[in-house]
C-alpha cells in the first residue's frame, strides 16, 4: 500500500488519554520521534507536553496494527495502558520548557513478543530544520497541525484531525526571548502536544523570492503547548492549552493564536534516554 505524504503524517501522532486519582479524564496529543544512536540503534519515544501528563496516574493511547505485508489495518488496534504513568515519563530538565517524553521501546518489545505487528511513522532529526533551512523561512509560512482538538478523532480508524494555519510570528525569532513562536490556527483543548509542521506539498517561495516548484517541503518546527485567551475581565493571557473540557461560562475565549515550542528543544530530551 502506497501512502501519500499527508496519509503518512496521520500515523505519526497518538491521542493521549489520562486519568487522575479522582477518576477525571483528560486528553492531549503526542507524536512518535526517533533518536538515532548509531546506524543500527534508535531510541523511539512519544513526545508530548508536561501539562498533559502532570498529576495523572494512568495513561492510555492506541496504536494501529499492521497486516502481514506491513500495511496499516486501521480498524484493528493495540491499546497501550500505563497504570503507573509517572514512572514512564521523562521530563525536560528545564522547568520552563513544557516538554516531556516516554520510552516507546518497552511497548514495541511487548507487542512483538506477543506477535502483534504495529504500524506507525516517526519524526526524526532529519525533519528538524537546519540553520540553512531556517534562513529560508519568512515571517508568514503555511503550517499543518496534527492532533486531537477537544479529544476529537476518528476512533474507528484511529486517525487524528489535521488543521491548516500559518505562522503568526517569525519562526526563526525567539518570541518574547524564548525558543518559541506563535501560530494562527484553531488551538482547542486536547491539541496540547500536537506537532507543528511547515507544510508545502507542491512547492514554496524562499525569503529571497526564489520559487521552488514541484518539490515538497515538510519541516517539524515545533510543539504546540499554549494559547492566547481573553479572560472575563478583558485581559489577554497566554495559558497552556487545557486538557480538560471547560464550561463556556468560565469566560476564557481562545483567539486562535497558539504558542509553539521550537523543535530544536526536542533534541534536548535525548540525554534523558542514555
Amino acid at each position: 500500500m502506497e501512502l501519500s505524504l499527508t496519509e503518512q503524517l496521520c500515523y505519526c501522532t497518538v491521542r493521549i488519554e489520562c486519568q487522575n486519582s479522582t477518576g477525571q479524564i483528560s486528553t492531549g496529543s503526542g507524536f512518535f520521534f526517533n533518536f538515532k544512536k548509531s546506524e543500527k540503534e534508535i531510541i523511539p519515544i512519544v513526545v508530548t507536553n508536561k501539562h498533559v501528563v502532570n498529576g495523572m496516574t494512568i495513561g492510555r493511547f492506541i496504536m494501529t496494527k499492521a497486516d502481514t505485508n506491513g500495511n496499516p489495518t486501521n480498524t484493528d488496534h493495540f491499546t497501550v495502558t500505563l497504570p503507573n504513568l509517572q514512572s514512564f515519563i521523562r521530563q525536560h530538565p528545564d522547568s520552563d520548557v513544557d516538554l516531556c517524553a516516554l520510552p516507546l521501546a518497552p511497548i514495541l518489545n511487548h507487542a512483538q513478543q506477543n506477535g502483534i505487528r504495529l504500524f506507525y511513522k516517526s519524526f526524526d532529526i532529519s525533519l528538524i530544520p537546519t540553520a540553512q533551512q531556517l534562513d529560508e523561512l519568512t515571517a508568514l509560512e503555511d503550517i499543518l497541525m496534527i492532533g486531537y482538538p477537544n479529544g476529537i478523532w476518528d476512533s474507528i480508524n484511529n486517525l487524528p484531525i489535521l488543521r491548516r494555519g500559518s505562522t503568526a510570528t517569525h519562526p526563526c525569532i525567539d518570541y518574547n526571548g524564548k525558543k518559541e513562536f506563535m501560530i494562527d490556527a484553531a488551538c482547542f483543548p486536547g491539541s496540547s502536544g500536537s506537532p507543528i509542521l511547515i507544510f508545502n506539498p507542491s512547492g514554496y517561495t524562499t525569503k529571497t523570492g526564489n520559487i521552488i516548484m514541484g518539490s515538497s517541503r515538510v519541516l517539524l518546527v515545533g510543539v504546540l503547548y499554549a494559547g492566547a485567551q481573553h479572560t472575563a475581565t478583558g485581559e489577554i493571557k497566554v495559558m497552556t492549552v487545557p486538557t480538560f473540557q471547560q464550561p463556556v461560562a468560565f469566560s476564557r475565549i481562545p483567539n486562535n493564536l497558539g504558542v509553539v515550542i521550537k523543535s530544536e528543544r526536542i533534541l534536548e530530551l535525548e540525554k534523558l534516554f542514555n
